[in-house]
């Protein structure tokens, strides 16, 4: 590393420390790489404030709705084996689909479904449900509370959880696998990606970070509306413990794991040849949508796309009860960050604009 680089990591890392210490969030884990290596990363602060158990790289977090670009990744698989149409109807792969044949696969992945989107914070269950938690009634529940379209399929984007928790569904009929098991086959293992660094489950509970909720907060003054009570804690000084639970919907936001796990994801979508999809389904994973009128939309099939500095990115962010994380690809620089931090509100789109990743890539960290 030279002088540049090493004044560049040296500056992100005295600004993360310093968000710790002021008590912006209990906790961070923060990662840069390129395809080949890992070229910054950072931990600090606390996974269990009250226990006073110190953060680090193998802490697992809950990582909510970064889990959705690997469920895309997982989709577009089974369309490259010719096992799933990209356009069929997406009724023609689900068993109960209350929204009719006008909604595609396609339309499901890049949210222009009309698949409705209500509040899902308590789609959630505690850890120690998980065994005995049923997934398919816990959506068929959701879908007779909400079986009818917002707009006509195809016309416009609006994010849906429920769009991507049925794509798990629909991987597991087309598959014949339920769906953790094949993205541990399909994706995580050939990524040599453990199953503590990414996962379905809560590997070691003594190694998994608290989520918090800030005391002053708008969300902590309506979180009897909003949070399963049974899942409120105690506070830890400013902060409320969130006690350890699942989503509902393991597709759209069930992965639990490190910045390193989803790391070794992103290398390989830095590589010339990915070893999850050929290069043509590739390029359709970073494929620019648009509306049944050709009108662009921010999404790929798996991405949200954006600019960062004038540089453009594909990014997905997840958060809930008690963790906020976020991951950025840059095309232009070879590069890709990943944030993961144990505080419902913490901000980690500024966050990562502060210290993120910049082209060229001998020169990673930017720092203002």
């Amino acid at each position: 590393m030279d002088k540049h680089q090493s004044a560049g990591a040296e500056r992100a890392e005295s600004y993360l420390t310093a968000l710790v210490r002021a008590s912006k969030t209990p906790g961070i884990q923060y990662l840069v790489v390129d395809a080949t290596k890992v070229v910054f990363e950072y931990v600090g602060g606390w996974a269990d404030i009250g226990r006073q158990v110190p953060m680090d790289a193998t802490t697992t977090m809950m990582a909510y709705s970064m889990s959705k670009t690997i469920t895309a990744a997982a989709v577009l698989q089974l369309v490259e084996r010719g096992q799933l149409g990209l356009d069929a109807p997406a009724e023609r792969y689900l068993e109960s689909f209350p929204y009719g044949s006008r909604v595609t696969v396609r339309e499901l992945v890049s949210h222009t479904s009309g698949v409705p989107n209500p509040i899902p914070l308590r789609w959630v269950h505690a850890a120690e449900q998980r065994e005995t938690f049923d997934e398919r009634a816990a959506l068929s529940a959701v879908l007779g509370d909400h079986p009818r379209l917002s707009f006509e399929p195809g016309t416009k984007y609006a994010y849906s959880n429920i769009g991507y928790w049925m794509l798990g569904m629909i991987v597991e009929r087309v598959s014949g696998q339920d769906f953790p098991s094949y993205v541990h086959e399909h994706i995580l293992r050939p990524l040599g990606i453990a199953p503590r660094e990414l996962g379905y489950e809560i590997a070691d509970p003594n190694h998994h970070a608290t989520g918090y909720l800030e005391k002053y907060s708008l969300m902590n003054l309506a979180k009897r509306f909003l949070i399963d009570k049974a899942l409120i804690g105690d506070y830890d000084g400013p902060w409320l413990r969130i006690r350890s639970h699942y989503p509902n919907g393991t597709a759209f936001g069930g992965l639990v794991g490190t910045t390193r796990g989803f790391g070794k994801f992103l290398q390989d979508q830095l590589r010339q040849h990915s070893a999850l999809f050929s290069d043509t389904t590739r390029a359709l994973f970073y494929a620019p949508q648009r509306t049944t009128q050709g009108i662009p939309v921010s999404m790929t099939l798996g991405w949200h796309v954006g600019h960062v500095h004038g540089r453009p990115i594909f990014y997905k962010e997840g958060g809930g009860g008690g963790f906020h994380s976020m991951m950025r690809l840059y095309p232009e620089s070879g590069i890709a960050a990943v944030i993961m931090t144990n505080a419902t509100g913490f901000n980690v789109r500024a966050c990562m604009d502060e210290v993120d990743c910049s082209a060229p890539s001998e020169n990673p960290i930017r720092t203002t």
